[in-house]
């Protein structure tokens, strides 16, 4: 083997003869050329910036493949890796509203009534203790008769009757007071009582009226009829 030194031109290393390029520098040697020092810091020479822009090139390369290939294998984040992973708390179903039931319609309390009853008509039985006879209107040739009963007796000598006329717009005209001026047996529960008609048709009027009983200042019965001329 040929022992023979080349020196770089470049970089002033001995190489074998047989070397193509420095193996210091990588510049291609000057086999059989004069040996040129570069005359500044920076060669200048073609085939000097040719071995330096191979250089850079090869440089250049390496780092363009090398983010291709770090873009093939990202990294995976491993921010939070080691944290808990949160679990979502249930969300609350909307319950179903109720189909409210069938409301019954609320029922009118009855106020409670005088605690007797008032009957009236033509004609009254022999004791005088019932009608024979029902009606509520009388015309003038008729008997005005009422029978009024009571749950318990009387317990008083007498009794009294008011008489209210109903006018057109609903408002009461009384034609006669509540003084006692009925007599009744204080043991009996019941009384009964007749006139002619025709005199309370002079006296009051046709009409319709309400007839009200009272015992020692109480309420015990009430009830309407008419008076008709015809």
């Amino acid at each position: 083997m040929n022992d023979e030194l080349v020196d770089c031109f470049n970089c002033g290393r001995s190489n074998p003869e047989w070397a193509q390029v420095c193996r210091s520098c990588g510049v291609p040697l000057r086999h059989g050329d004069p040996l040129l020092a570069p005359s500044g810091r920076i060669p200048t020479d073609r085939d000097s910036l040719i071995s330096i822009g191979a250089v850079v090139g090869t440089i250049l390369l390496a780092v363009v493949l090398g983010l291709i290939v770090s873009g093939l294998n990202p990294t995976e984040p491993t921010v939070g890796r080691n944290g808990p992973t949160p679990t979502p708390s249930p969300t609350a179903e909307p319950s179903e509203t109720p189909i409210p039931s069938d409301t019954p319609e609320p029922t009118a309390t009855p106020v409670a009534g005088p605690p007797g009853t008032l009957v009236f008509g033509s004609e009254l039985d022999e004791n005088r203790q019932s009608i024979t006879a029902p009606t509520n209107t009388f015309t003038p040739g008729m008997n005005f008769a009422h029978v009024v009963t009571v749950p318990e007796p009387w317990g008083v000598s007498s009794i009294g009757e008011q008489v209210v006329r109903v006018l057109e717009d609903g408002t009461e005209e009384e034609v006669q007071g509540a003084a006692p001026i009925f007599a009744v047996v204080p043991d009996l529960n019941y009384a009964g009582f007749e006139v002619p008609a025709d005199n309370l048709i002079i006296d009051w009027g046709p009409g319709l009226y309400v007839m009200r009983v009272y015992a020692a200042g109480e309420l015990m019965a009430q009830e309407q009829f008419t008076l008709a001329a015809e």
